[in-house]
């Protein structure tokens, strides 16, 4: 080995390269036993995957089969017509809507003082803190159709169990969104209220609130957004709205009906993003 040139041009000598190299092993390439670990890794993900498509029997002429009945579904879809029970369609995308704005405004008025009370910078009480979050945590962990399940064996069938489910599922999201925003908010002007003898709940309102208010209604029309397309599979399992009757026209395959809902579907949600956004910019000035 004659030796490395450096930056400036001249040749470094052995002893002074494998300085360098005890000084910075990274930046002469892996050592063997990074490689090593590097070809094990990959053999394992590569195990893994093979092993989870043998478990979940994935062939390819499964899927070749798959592929041609969804052609056929397809074919069967083409020319889209409402049916005679048009009106119902009507009514399970109003009811869809519905329950969206219904959940998520329930959510967004109980994730207020949630998101107050886990937020770092308003809660002291660490244990009380710890505790609230973990019971979100818990919550979050529950997805939108499992609690339309719950609630569809606690209030019966209907949109009531839709809303209920879009509420429970999304206060805990929104609450750690809100506490999040409230631990960023400026501290001059919560210090400058409580220095002028306001009290806690004055500094909260007067101090902290106007600043996240703007973030906390955008985080609420972005999950408005969110749930005019979740309220639309609440009904396949008895939640009401427009999924009971794309489940009701799946059953008996009038698939040229089912590719009506999905279009009216696809419209209401992007007249819905459309103005969600529009007011997202309006309020966080974006």
């Amino acid at each position: 080995m004659s030796g490395a040139i450096n930056p400036g041009g001249h040749s470094l000598s052995p002893a002074e390269v494998q300085a360098w190299r005890a000084r910075l092993p990274a930046a002469f390439g892996p050592s063997g036993a990074v490689r090593v670990w590097r070809v094990l890794g990959l053999a394992g993900f590569v195990a893994w995957l093979l092993a989870t498509l043998w478990w979940f029997d994935v062939t390819p002429w499964r899927l070749w089969n798959g592929l041609q009945g969804l052609g056929v579904i397809l074919r069967l879809m083409i020319p889209p017509s409402p049916g005679e029970l048009w009106l119902d369609i009507l009514k399970g995308l109003a009811e869809s809507l519905a329950m969206a704005f219904l959940g998520t405004f329930i959510a967004a008025v109980v994730a207020v003082p949630l998101g107050f009370l886990g937020a770092r910078n308003v809660a002291s009480s660490v244990l009380f803190r710890f505790s609230l979050r973990r019971v979100l945590d818990g919550m979050r962990g529950v997805d939108q159709l499992i609690w339309a399940l719950a609630y569809v064996r606690a209030v019966g069938l209907g949109p009531l169990a839709g809303v209920l489910a879009i509420a429970t599922a999304d206060i805990a999201v929104l609450a750690k969104l809100y506490a999040e925003a409230i631990e960023n908010a400026e501290k001059k002007q919560a210090e400058g209220i409580a220095a002028a003898g306001g009290s806690p709940t004055l500094v909260m309102r007067f101090g902290i609130l106007p600043q996240v208010a703007p973030i906390m209604l955008g985080h609420a029309l972005y999950f408005f957004e969110s749930n005019t397309r979740s309220a639309s599979i609440l009904g396949v399992v008895g939640a009401g709205g427009i999924g009971l009757q794309i489940a009701e026209r799946i059953r008996v395959r009038h698939w040229d009906e089912v590719a009506f809902i999905i279009i009216m579907m696809v419209m209401m949600v992007m007249a819905i993003d459309w103005l969600s956004r529009r007011l997202r910019q309006r309020l966080i000035g974006g």
